[in-house]
């Protein structure tokens, strides 16, 4: 049967506009026919894989997402001695295993159209095969050549839980492992507008008086529900069956949904906020999110969940949900963890732990 570990969290934001619209407003949603805030899940990802548990603690384990394959590729040539004309001829064929390419731009290597999501032994095996061709050794064509790079697993985390799809060979996609949603305010939520006017500093009192600049700003707050699954199994398969690297990728993956948070307009608003409720659960019924708790925003049941604000009242009908669906349909989990700050419950290092021992053997 299949593993999963569930993460539900709540996370206040204070005023922000971390993830923007095409305006440069933050984002929105209409739930339950009421206007909320939201976090695309995209920005969430790509905050997740920015944290320094992704970055320093899956060092060596990390993808990378780019256009720029031929250019890496180039420089590495350039760096073992091979000129230029063979060293371009090469990176652009070897990139091509990836995607089709763009036409070259102002004499630099082609992009390639897509972008590629290649893993740190894609990478040495791409390099290894263009100095191949270089060297003018005798090489398969097509299918052959890709399997000479591309990979179906391997030791990339990122790409084991976040997938990837090459629309030009799907036989080497990945799929995702971990599926993280759009995160909202569990109440109603509306854009707010900031005015500001900034000052020229050279600017004498003789002149007329006024601002040097003039603009407009859209920002909100509110706590947020967040809900991403693992399935635990697909992760170990994704990393060639690689418990313990898996099991570090869940600790990690824990760690950094508590934390990360999309970095639009930071200098402005200076937002670093932290989940201040997680409910970790592991097994293996089938999963389900806990978005019914907040269809109804809980600023207009704060006396029917008997809290007198917007967090304490999202942390009850986030547990009363769970509650009511595991009387349904029955339990949700084999086991739950639980942190809650306010209560002064539990810690995010039990949260990883908890999480993390899901992809070992006796998990």
């Amino acid at each position: 049967m299949t593993t999963f570990v569930q993460f539900h969290l709540l996370t206040p934001y204070p005023p922000s506009n971390p993830n923007r619209d095409d305006q440069g407003r933050p984002k929105q949603v209409v739930l339950g026919g009421h206007p909320r805030l939201r976090l695309s899940s995209q920005s969430l990802k790509r905050a997740v894989r920015e944290t320094a548990y992704f970055l320093n603690d899956l060092a060596g384990h990390r993808g990378t997402r780019t256009k720029r394959i031929a250019e890496q590729i180039e420089k590495k040539l350039f760096e073992q001695g091979v000129d230029v004309s063979p060293a371009r001829d090469a990176a652009s064929q070897v990139a091509k295993l990836f995607s089709k390419l763009e036409a070259e731009k102002d004499g630099a290597p082609p992009l390639t159209t897509t972008l590629a999501f290649i893993s740190p032994d894609e990478w040495a095996l791409a390099v290894d095969l263009a100095a191949k061709i270089v060297a003018g050794e005798d090489l398969p064509k097509d299918k052959e050549l890709k399997k000479l790079v591309l990979r179906h697993a391997d030791g990339a985390v990122d790409i084991a839980m976040f997938g990837r799809m090459l629309a030009d060979d799907p036989d080497f996609n990945r799929e995702a492992a971990v599926q993280i949603a759009h995160a909202y305010t569990t109440h109603r939520a509306l854009v707010e507008d900031d005015w500001f006017s900034a000052v020229d500093d050279l600017k004498t009192r003789e002149e007329d008086s006024g601002a040097g600049h003039l603009g407009e700003l859209g920002f909100g707050s509110g706590v947020f529900y967040l809900y991403a699954c693992v399935n635990v199994d697909l992760l170990v398969e994704n990393l060639a069956g690689d418990r313990e690297l898996a099991a570090r990728g869940l600790d990690a993956l824990a760690r950094a949904l508590a934390t990360a948070t999309p970095r639009g307009k930071q200098n402005s608003f200076a937002h670093h906020p932290r989940a201040h409720y997680i409910r970790a659960e592991r097994g293996s019924a089938q999963p389900r999110d806990l978005s019914g708790a907040f269809f109804h925003p809980v600023n207009l049941r704060l006396q029917e969940l008997q809290a007198n604000d917007l967090e304490g009242a999202s942390i009850r009908a986030l547990e009363d949900m769970a509650a009511k669906i595991d009387a349904a349909y029955g339990p949700a989990a084999d086991a739950v963890e639980v942190m809650n700050l306010p209560a002064g419950q539990g810690g995010l290092d039990a949260i990883a732990g908890f999480a993390a021992q899901a992809a070992r053997a006796d998990g």
